[in-house]
Protein backbone atom coordinates (compact mmCIF):
# COMPACT_ATOMS: atom_id res chain seq x y z
CA UNK A 1 0.00 0.00 0.00
CA UNK A 2 1.33 3.22 -1.41
CA UNK A 3 1.30 5.87 1.66
CA UNK A 4 0.18 9.36 0.77
CA UNK A 5 2.16 12.41 3.25
CA UNK A 6 0.87 15.03 1.33
CA UNK A 7 -2.37 16.51 -0.90
CA UNK A 8 -1.88 16.16 -4.52
CA UNK A 9 -2.51 13.71 -7.39
CA UNK A 10 -1.05 10.23 -7.85
CA UNK A 11 -0.45 8.12 -10.41
CA UNK A 12 -0.40 4.20 -10.15
CA UNK A 13 0.37 2.11 -12.81
CA UNK A 14 -2.39 -1.32 -12.31
CA UNK A 15 -1.99 -3.98 -14.68
CA UNK A 16 -5.21 -5.51 -16.02
CA UNK A 17 -4.62 -8.91 -15.22
CA UNK A 18 -5.01 -10.15 -19.02
CA UNK A 19 -2.53 -11.69 -21.49
CA UNK A 20 -3.84 -10.93 -25.11
CA UNK A 21 -3.39 -13.72 -27.07
CA UNK A 22 -1.86 -13.10 -30.78
CA UNK A 23 -2.25 -14.90 -34.08
CA UNK A 24 0.96 -16.83 -34.82
CA UNK A 25 2.31 -16.44 -38.40
CA UNK A 26 0.63 -18.31 -41.08
CA UNK A 27 2.75 -17.51 -43.97
CA UNK A 28 6.49 -19.02 -43.69
CA UNK A 29 7.22 -21.12 -45.80
CA UNK A 30 9.65 -24.38 -46.80
CA UNK A 31 10.62 -25.89 -49.89
CA UNK A 32 13.03 -28.75 -50.16
CA UNK A 33 14.74 -29.68 -53.81
CA UNK A 34 17.67 -29.46 -55.72
CA UNK A 35 19.42 -26.12 -55.84
CA UNK A 36 21.38 -24.72 -58.89
CA UNK A 37 24.38 -25.10 -57.12
CA UNK A 38 24.03 -28.48 -56.05
CA UNK A 39 26.39 -28.69 -53.59
CA UNK A 40 25.33 -25.32 -51.90
CA UNK A 41 24.38 -25.88 -47.66
CA UNK A 42 23.24 -29.24 -48.77
CA UNK A 43 20.78 -30.15 -46.26
CA UNK A 44 21.05 -27.30 -44.09
CA UNK A 45 17.96 -24.91 -43.61
CA UNK A 46 18.39 -21.99 -45.10
CA UNK A 47 16.59 -18.54 -44.33
CA UNK A 48 15.65 -16.44 -47.21
CA UNK A 49 13.71 -13.38 -47.90
CA UNK A 50 13.77 -12.25 -51.28
CA UNK A 51 15.02 -13.60 -54.66
CA UNK A 52 18.36 -12.02 -55.19
CA UNK A 53 19.04 -13.29 -51.63
CA UNK A 54 18.40 -17.02 -52.67
CA UNK A 55 20.26 -16.51 -56.08
CA UNK A 56 23.31 -15.36 -53.65
CA UNK A 57 23.49 -18.61 -51.59
CA UNK A 58 22.37 -21.12 -54.26
CA UNK A 59 22.54 -19.59 -57.65
CA UNK A 60 26.50 -20.12 -58.30
CA UNK A 61 28.07 -18.76 -61.82
CA UNK A 62 26.78 -20.85 -64.48
CA UNK A 63 24.55 -22.87 -62.93
CA UNK A 64 20.93 -23.41 -64.68
CA UNK A 65 17.55 -23.48 -63.09
CA UNK A 66 15.70 -26.60 -61.66
CA UNK A 67 12.30 -26.30 -59.91
CA UNK A 68 13.37 -25.89 -56.68
CA UNK A 69 14.11 -22.07 -58.24
CA UNK A 70 11.62 -21.63 -60.34
CA UNK A 71 9.06 -22.16 -57.14
CA UNK A 72 11.37 -19.59 -55.31
CA UNK A 73 10.76 -16.86 -57.60
CA UNK A 74 7.35 -17.85 -58.05
CA UNK A 75 6.87 -17.46 -54.30
CA UNK A 76 8.34 -14.07 -54.02
CA UNK A 77 6.50 -12.49 -56.87
CA UNK A 78 3.08 -13.85 -55.65
CA UNK A 79 3.78 -11.99 -52.18
CA UNK A 80 5.67 -14.62 -50.08
CA UNK A 81 8.08 -13.02 -47.85
CA UNK A 82 9.87 -15.25 -45.56
CA UNK A 83 10.83 -18.54 -46.52
CA UNK A 84 13.23 -21.73 -45.73
CA UNK A 85 14.88 -23.66 -48.57
CA UNK A 86 16.46 -27.31 -47.86
CA UNK A 87 19.02 -28.02 -50.93
CA UNK A 88 19.15 -32.27 -51.03
CA UNK A 89 22.15 -32.06 -53.47
CA UNK A 90 21.83 -33.59 -56.97
CA UNK A 91 21.32 -37.05 -56.21
CA UNK A 92 18.35 -36.60 -54.35
CA UNK A 93 14.86 -38.27 -56.36
CA UNK A 94 12.66 -38.25 -53.34
CA UNK A 95 11.81 -36.70 -50.22
CA UNK A 96 11.81 -38.69 -47.04
CA UNK A 97 11.27 -38.37 -43.38
CA UNK A 98 15.16 -37.76 -42.99
CA UNK A 99 14.77 -34.85 -45.50
CA UNK A 100 11.89 -33.56 -43.53
CA UNK A 101 13.91 -33.96 -40.13
CA UNK A 102 16.10 -30.73 -41.17
CA UNK A 103 13.41 -28.96 -40.36
CA UNK A 104 12.04 -30.03 -37.34
CA UNK A 105 13.65 -27.51 -35.22
CA UNK A 106 12.79 -24.74 -37.58
CA UNK A 107 9.23 -22.71 -35.65
CA UNK A 108 7.06 -20.92 -37.08
CA UNK A 109 6.84 -22.71 -40.66
CA UNK A 110 3.19 -23.46 -41.92
CA UNK A 111 3.76 -24.26 -45.12
CA UNK A 112 5.76 -27.15 -46.91
CA UNK A 113 6.44 -27.86 -50.77
CA UNK A 114 8.84 -30.18 -52.69
CA UNK A 115 8.65 -28.36 -56.00
CA UNK A 116 8.64 -31.48 -58.81
CA UNK A 117 8.21 -34.49 -55.84
CA UNK A 118 5.21 -36.30 -57.44
CA UNK A 119 6.33 -39.76 -56.54
CA UNK A 120 4.28 -41.80 -54.12
CA UNK A 121 7.40 -42.23 -51.47
CA UNK A 122 7.58 -38.48 -51.51
CA UNK A 123 4.17 -38.06 -51.34
CA UNK A 124 3.61 -39.82 -48.47
CA UNK A 125 6.59 -38.38 -46.27
CA UNK A 126 5.24 -34.91 -46.51
CA UNK A 127 1.45 -36.22 -45.83
CA UNK A 128 2.82 -37.82 -42.73
CA UNK A 129 5.11 -35.23 -41.60
CA UNK A 130 2.22 -32.69 -41.29
CA UNK A 131 -0.68 -35.15 -40.10
CA UNK A 132 1.70 -35.96 -37.35
CA UNK A 133 3.15 -32.26 -36.35
CA UNK A 134 0.16 -30.69 -37.24
CA UNK A 135 1.12 -27.37 -37.69
CA UNK A 136 1.93 -27.30 -41.34
CA UNK A 137 0.14 -27.34 -44.52
CA UNK A 138 1.38 -29.16 -47.81
CA UNK A 139 0.88 -27.55 -51.02
CA UNK A 140 1.50 -31.20 -53.41
CA UNK A 141 2.23 -31.08 -57.40
CA UNK A 142 0.52 -33.69 -59.37
CA UNK A 143 2.50 -35.01 -62.12
CA UNK A 144 2.99 -33.43 -65.36
CA UNK A 145 0.84 -35.15 -68.47
CA UNK A 146 -1.60 -37.79 -67.91
CA UNK A 147 -4.84 -37.75 -69.15
CA UNK A 148 -8.03 -36.19 -66.86
CA UNK A 149 -9.01 -39.29 -65.90
CA UNK A 150 -5.43 -39.87 -64.64
CA UNK A 151 -5.10 -37.33 -62.51
CA UNK A 152 -8.93 -38.03 -60.72
CA UNK A 153 -7.90 -41.44 -60.57
CA UNK A 154 -4.41 -40.56 -58.61
CA UNK A 155 -5.67 -40.47 -55.00
CA UNK A 156 -7.02 -44.33 -55.63
CA UNK A 157 -3.78 -45.47 -57.48
CA UNK A 158 -0.99 -43.13 -56.33
CA UNK A 159 0.60 -41.16 -53.60
CA UNK A 160 -2.46 -38.89 -52.86
CA UNK A 161 -4.60 -41.69 -51.84
CA UNK A 162 -7.22 -40.23 -49.63
CA UNK A 163 -6.50 -40.37 -45.89
CA UNK A 164 -9.24 -39.81 -43.41
CA UNK A 165 -6.72 -39.39 -40.61
CA UNK A 166 -5.27 -36.55 -42.47
CA UNK A 167 -7.67 -34.18 -41.36
CA UNK A 168 -7.22 -31.39 -44.75
CA UNK A 169 -3.32 -30.86 -44.07
CA UNK A 170 -2.32 -30.51 -47.80
CA UNK A 171 -4.10 -29.82 -51.08
CA UNK A 172 -2.85 -30.59 -54.72
CA UNK A 173 -2.67 -28.48 -57.77
CA UNK A 174 -2.75 -28.99 -61.49
CA UNK A 175 -1.16 -28.39 -64.31
CA UNK A 176 2.18 -27.58 -64.35
CA UNK A 177 2.85 -23.29 -65.21
CA UNK A 178 4.85 -21.95 -67.88
CA UNK A 179 7.21 -19.70 -66.69
CA UNK A 180 10.13 -17.63 -68.56
CA UNK A 181 13.60 -19.05 -66.67
CA UNK A 182 15.46 -15.98 -65.07
CA UNK A 183 18.62 -17.10 -66.30
CA UNK A 184 18.03 -18.07 -70.21
CA UNK A 185 14.81 -16.36 -70.97
CA UNK A 186 13.27 -19.80 -72.14
CA UNK A 187 9.57 -20.55 -71.75
CA UNK A 188 9.67 -23.36 -69.18
CA UNK A 189 6.81 -25.78 -67.81
CA UNK A 190 7.26 -26.38 -64.43
CA UNK A 191 5.21 -27.30 -61.05
CA UNK A 192 3.34 -24.86 -59.58
CA UNK A 193 3.64 -25.10 -55.49
CA UNK A 194 5.87 -22.56 -54.78
CA UNK A 195 3.57 -19.81 -56.69
CA UNK A 196 0.99 -21.23 -55.12
CA UNK A 197 2.59 -21.36 -51.54
CA UNK A 198 3.19 -17.37 -52.06
CA UNK A 199 -0.55 -16.65 -53.28
CA UNK A 200 -1.31 -17.92 -50.02
CA UNK A 201 1.29 -15.56 -48.20
CA UNK A 202 0.51 -13.06 -49.99
CA UNK A 203 -3.87 -13.64 -49.28
CA UNK A 204 -2.70 -14.36 -45.77
CA UNK A 205 -1.63 -10.27 -45.31
CA UNK A 206 -3.93 -8.62 -47.76
CA UNK A 207 -7.23 -10.67 -46.97
CA UNK A 208 -6.40 -12.99 -44.11
CA UNK A 209 -6.07 -16.45 -43.55
CA UNK A 210 -9.77 -17.17 -43.49
CA UNK A 211 -10.81 -15.75 -47.14
CA UNK A 212 -9.87 -19.06 -49.41
CA UNK A 213 -6.22 -18.47 -51.37
CA UNK A 214 -8.72 -19.33 -54.91
CA UNK A 215 -9.74 -16.95 -57.73
CA UNK A 216 -6.03 -15.67 -57.20
CA UNK A 217 -3.81 -14.21 -60.56
CA UNK A 218 -0.82 -16.55 -60.18
CA UNK A 219 1.84 -13.90 -61.34
CA UNK A 220 4.97 -14.99 -63.09
CA UNK A 221 2.64 -17.79 -64.59
CA UNK A 222 2.57 -17.18 -68.46
CA UNK A 223 0.85 -19.93 -69.77
CA UNK A 224 -0.12 -23.44 -68.66
CA UNK A 225 0.97 -26.71 -69.75
CA UNK A 226 -2.47 -27.55 -70.18
CA UNK A 227 -5.88 -25.82 -70.59
CA UNK A 228 -8.60 -27.10 -68.38
CA UNK A 229 -12.42 -26.64 -69.17
CA UNK A 230 -15.39 -26.37 -67.15
CA UNK A 231 -16.16 -30.30 -68.32
CA UNK A 232 -12.18 -31.17 -66.99
CA UNK A 233 -12.94 -29.20 -63.56
CA UNK A 234 -15.85 -31.42 -63.27
CA UNK A 235 -14.05 -34.23 -63.18
CA UNK A 236 -11.07 -32.81 -60.86
CA UNK A 237 -13.05 -30.97 -58.42
CA UNK A 238 -14.82 -34.22 -56.93
CA UNK A 239 -11.13 -35.59 -56.93
CA UNK A 240 -9.44 -33.06 -54.63
CA UNK A 241 -7.70 -31.67 -57.29
CA UNK A 242 -7.23 -27.53 -57.39
CA UNK A 243 -7.22 -26.66 -61.07
CA UNK A 244 -5.41 -23.58 -62.49
CA UNK A 245 -7.11 -22.35 -65.22
CA UNK A 246 -6.75 -19.98 -68.05
CA UNK A 247 -9.32 -16.77 -68.44
CA UNK A 248 -9.47 -13.50 -70.16
CA UNK A 249 -8.39 -12.13 -67.50
CA UNK A 250 -5.06 -14.35 -66.90
CA UNK A 251 -4.42 -17.59 -64.78
CA UNK A 252 -6.18 -18.11 -61.71
CA UNK A 253 -6.34 -20.35 -58.85
CA UNK A 254 -9.74 -21.81 -59.43
CA UNK A 255 -10.06 -24.20 -56.19
CA UNK A 256 -9.49 -24.59 -52.41
CA UNK A 257 -10.46 -27.74 -51.50
CA UNK A 258 -8.04 -29.95 -49.13
CA UNK A 259 -7.63 -33.59 -50.10
CA UNK A 260 -10.16 -35.06 -47.16
CA UNK A 261 -12.85 -35.69 -49.70
CA UNK A 262 -16.48 -33.18 -50.26
CA UNK A 263 -18.21 -34.85 -47.17
CA UNK A 264 -15.58 -33.83 -44.54
CA UNK A 265 -15.32 -30.65 -42.61
CA UNK A 266 -11.89 -29.79 -43.29
CA UNK A 267 -12.83 -29.69 -47.06
CA UNK A 268 -11.65 -26.55 -47.71
CA UNK A 269 -7.94 -25.00 -47.61
CA UNK A 270 -8.95 -21.49 -45.50
CA UNK A 271 -11.44 -23.84 -42.79
CA UNK A 272 -8.42 -25.85 -42.19
CA UNK A 273 -5.64 -23.45 -42.24
CA UNK A 274 -7.84 -20.86 -39.92
CA UNK A 275 -8.64 -23.43 -37.34
CA UNK A 276 -4.70 -24.33 -37.15
CA UNK A 277 -3.86 -20.64 -36.57
CA UNK A 278 -6.87 -20.92 -33.70
CA UNK A 279 -5.25 -23.93 -32.20
CA UNK A 280 -1.64 -22.76 -32.03
CA UNK A 281 -2.34 -19.25 -31.09
CA UNK A 282 -4.08 -20.72 -27.97
CA UNK A 283 -1.76 -23.38 -27.63
CA UNK A 284 0.88 -20.23 -27.49
CA UNK A 285 -1.54 -18.04 -25.84
CA UNK A 286 -2.03 -19.93 -22.33
CA UNK A 287 1.24 -21.41 -21.78
CA UNK A 288 1.77 -18.95 -18.68
CA UNK A 289 -1.13 -21.22 -17.03
CA UNK A 290 1.31 -24.23 -16.54
CA UNK A 291 1.97 -24.72 -12.55
CA UNK A 292 -0.68 -22.23 -11.78
CA UNK A 293 -3.93 -23.04 -9.10
CA UNK A 294 -6.43 -24.88 -11.34
CA UNK A 295 -9.29 -23.27 -9.73
CA UNK A 296 -11.76 -20.54 -10.63
CA UNK A 297 -9.41 -17.69 -10.41
CA UNK A 298 -7.49 -19.69 -13.45
CA UNK A 299 -10.59 -20.64 -15.10
CA UNK A 300 -12.41 -17.07 -15.18
CA UNK A 301 -8.57 -15.90 -16.72
CA UNK A 302 -9.01 -18.46 -19.38
CA UNK A 303 -11.90 -17.79 -20.58
CA UNK A 304 -11.11 -13.82 -20.84
CA UNK A 305 -8.37 -14.27 -22.74
CA UNK A 306 -9.85 -16.76 -25.16
CA UNK A 307 -12.78 -14.59 -25.72
CA UNK A 308 -10.84 -11.81 -26.56
CA UNK A 309 -8.89 -13.85 -29.17
CA UNK A 310 -11.43 -15.05 -30.80
CA UNK A 311 -13.96 -11.88 -30.79
CA UNK A 312 -11.14 -10.16 -32.80
CA UNK A 313 -11.43 -13.00 -34.86
CA UNK A 314 -15.10 -12.83 -35.30
CA UNK A 315 -14.60 -8.69 -35.93
CA UNK A 316 -11.82 -9.52 -38.60
CA UNK A 317 -14.41 -11.44 -39.95
CA UNK A 318 -13.33 -14.89 -39.69
CA UNK A 319 -15.92 -16.49 -37.89
CA UNK A 320 -19.74 -16.11 -39.06
CA UNK A 321 -22.18 -14.69 -37.31
CA UNK A 322 -24.38 -11.70 -36.86
CA UNK A 323 -23.10 -12.04 -32.46
CA UNK A 324 -20.54 -13.28 -30.44
CA UNK A 325 -22.76 -16.02 -29.00
CA UNK A 326 -23.71 -16.90 -32.67
CA UNK A 327 -20.02 -16.94 -33.83
CA UNK A 328 -18.19 -19.49 -30.75
CA UNK A 329 -18.28 -20.18 -27.24
CA UNK A 330 -15.55 -21.00 -24.70
CA UNK A 331 -15.45 -22.96 -22.03
CA UNK A 332 -13.16 -23.61 -19.02
CA UNK A 333 -15.25 -24.38 -15.80
CA UNK A 334 -16.36 -27.51 -13.45
CA UNK A 335 -18.11 -28.56 -16.45
CA UNK A 336 -15.34 -28.98 -18.61
CA UNK A 337 -13.18 -30.89 -16.04
CA UNK A 338 -13.83 -33.97 -13.59
CA UNK A 339 -12.08 -34.55 -10.29
CA UNK A 340 -9.85 -36.86 -11.99
CA UNK A 341 -8.90 -34.01 -13.98
CA UNK A 342 -8.43 -32.12 -11.50
CA UNK A 343 -6.36 -34.22 -9.36
CA UNK A 344 -4.31 -35.44 -12.67
CA UNK A 345 -3.71 -31.54 -12.68
CA UNK A 346 -5.22 -31.21 -16.56
CA UNK A 347 -6.78 -27.79 -17.24
CA UNK A 348 -9.58 -28.70 -20.09
CA UNK A 349 -10.87 -25.53 -22.49
CA UNK A 350 -13.94 -26.37 -24.97
CA UNK A 351 -14.31 -23.96 -27.57
CA UNK A 352 -16.79 -24.05 -30.32
CA UNK A 353 -16.63 -21.90 -33.48
CA UNK A 354 -18.47 -21.34 -36.81
CA UNK A 355 -16.03 -20.49 -39.53
CA UNK A 356 -16.67 -18.59 -42.99
CA UNK A 357 -16.76 -21.43 -45.41
CA UNK A 358 -16.34 -20.43 -48.97
CA UNK A 359 -19.04 -19.53 -51.86
CA UNK A 360 -17.76 -22.14 -53.85
CA UNK A 361 -21.17 -22.59 -56.05
CA UNK A 362 -23.30 -18.97 -56.73
CA UNK A 363 -26.73 -19.88 -57.74
CA UNK A 364 -27.94 -17.13 -59.81
CA UNK A 365 -31.83 -17.83 -60.37
CA UNK A 366 -33.49 -15.70 -63.54
CA UNK A 367 -37.02 -16.03 -64.33
CA UNK A 368 -39.05 -14.62 -66.93
CA UNK A 369 -41.91 -12.29 -66.73
CA UNK A 370 -44.83 -10.97 -68.65
CA UNK A 371 -45.80 -7.15 -68.50
CA UNK A 372 -48.86 -7.99 -66.97
CA UNK A 373 -47.03 -9.91 -64.09
CA UNK A 374 -47.19 -8.08 -60.74
CA UNK A 375 -43.38 -6.86 -59.43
Amino acid sequence: MAEYRRPGVYIQDVGSGARPITGVGTSTAAFLGVAPQADAHLRKPVFVTSWPGFQRRFQGDGQGSTPLSFAVDGFFQNGGARLYVVNLGQDATTISADDLETLSAMEGISLIAAPGFTDADSVEAILTNCETRKDRFAVLDMAEGGAIADLARTQDQGGLRPRNALQGMAAVYAPWIEVRDPETGEMIACPPSGHICGAYAGNDSTRGVHHAPANLPLRGALGLSRLFTDADQDILAPACVNAIRQFSDGIRIWGARTLTGADSEWRYVNIRRLLTLIELSIQQGTRWAVFEPNDDTLWKSIRRDVWEFLNMLWRDGALMGSSTQEAFFVRCDATTMTQDDLDAGRLIIEIGVAPVRPAEFVVIRIMQTTSDSEV
